[in-house]
């Protein structure tokens, strides 16, 4: 099983580097005891884990905790997933050492407390967009061809999109964030039906309050706040299953499911005093 994480130095992404590093080791032990491929999520051992990231250090500690811990083979790569050329040359190079990759996560995103009103903010909403969707394209697209070869052969072949609740209605002070969150969740659902061609398949996990660095300056109470290692566990489980569509934690679903309802006059109503992330100065 080879899998590829982007986002990978901290937060999600390196929670689900630990999770899918000890699954697959779950998945070594039982193999060797009964002799039959297990449940754990992965198809097949070994597991050879590609880490993308910005910050080199926390890469390679993070490789060699997953070395140490659970014997995983991994590459990383100290990457900007804007960087469509270098993030493309991960790619072929992930691909010489082990093979196209079964998994490829598209983690890598970044919250910014933004307002139209500020020139200086310009700035910011362009980063978000270009890390938080672009970067997604720039993940997924040097993979595709490789990954059609493996589905033709039989072996899994999945894309995977973190977006998040936030991309269901505009927050206030996050016009960035929510709307390249709507941008991912609809271009992942694009991506899915073109891929469904090719039995790639496709999935978008939306995060509600998950506890990473993104999500510590917040000054505001986040309702169903989950650690990482808990969501890494429940995020491993829904690609297991081929979700298409999964927002995790479920009570922050239910509250999704919700929001699409609200009429437009309601919303603003109920969103003109609520609380906002701050502006950088």
């Amino acid at each position: 099983m080879n899998i590829f994480i982007t986002g990978a130095s901290s937060g999600i992404g390196e929670a689900l580097a630990y999770e899918y590093a000890k699954r697959a080791s779950l998945s070594t032990n039982e193999n060797n005891a009964s002799g039959s491929l297990s449940s754990t999520g992965l198809h097949g051992i070994p597991c050879n884990i590609g880490l993308v990231g910005r910050r080199i250090d926390m890469l390679q500690k993070l490789a060699q905790n997953l070395q140490q811990q659970y014997q995983i083979q991994t590459a990383i790569y100290a990457v900007d997933v804007r960087d469509k050329t270098a993030l493309a040359n991960a790619a072929d190079d992930f691909i010489n050492r082990y093979g196209a990759p079964n998994i490829v996560i598209a983690s890598a995103g970044v919250s910014r407390g933004t307002l139209t009103e500020y020139f200086e903010d310009i700035a910011a909403f362009q980063a978000v967009f270009d890390i938080n969707v672009m970067g997604m394209v720039h993940t997924f697209q040097p993979f595709i061809e490789s990954m059609k070869e493996v589905s033709q052969a039989g072996q899994p072949a999945q894309l995977v999109g973190v977006a998040s609740v936030a991309g269901i209605r505009g927050l206030p002070g996050s016009g960035a964030y929510s709307a390249s969150k709507a941008a991912a969740i609809t271009y992942l659902e694009s991506l899915r039906v073109e891929m469904q061609h090719f039995n790639i398949h496709v999935s978008t996990i939306a995060p509600g309050y998950i506890r990473t660095p993104m999500t510590d300056i917040n000054t505001y109470k986040m309702p169903f706040l989950m650690d990482t290692n808990v969501f890494a566990h429940k995020f491993a489980n829904a690609v297991a299953k081929r979700k298409r569509f999964t927002v995790i934690p479920w009570q922050m679903g239910v509250v999704a499911r919700m929001l699409r309802f609200i009429p437009p006059f309601l919303w603003d109503w109920a969103m003109k005093k609520a609380p906002r992330k701050k502006r950088l100065d």
